[in-house]
């Protein structure tokens, strides 16, 4: 009978490194859908609350959802998708985060034409 083996407590997943983000092929990438909004951010304010500058114009005070507060993390100048409010337009809770290569596919694909020409 074989001795079961004792797991290694100091075990490290290694990482796969592969091509960097940049050159990585984007095959789907989610679009805003419904109330939802393009927008970049402005501001970090704490307490996971941002203010974010959307494509249509208005800066909304947006608040991270308690279920990505450890899975996203945010600084400034980053795209991000937000859905605003039902009972307060000005404000809105954050939804997704792009990555920088799917940033470059949305400008080669004309979504963040308006965010091009304030930069």
């Amino acid at each position: 009978m074989k001795p079961k083996k004792k797991p290694r407590k100091n075990f490290k997943k290694k990482r796969k490194f592969g091509a960097p983000e940049e050159e990585r092929i984007i095959t789907r990438v989610r679009l805003p859908r419904g109330r939802e909004v393009i927008g970049v951010l402005d501001q970090r304010l704490g307490a996971s609350r941002l203010l974010i500058r959307c494509l249509d114009g208005v800066s909304r005070n947006c608040k991270v959802p308690g279920r990505l507060r450890r899975r996203l993390w945010l600084r400034e100048g980053n795209i991000v998708i937000v859905e605003p409010w039902e009972f307060d337009n000005t404000k809105a809770s954050v939804l997704f985060k792009y990555s920088p290569a799917e940033v470059q596919f949305l400008k080669r694909k004309g979504f963040l034409k308006e965010i091009e020409k304030e930069f």
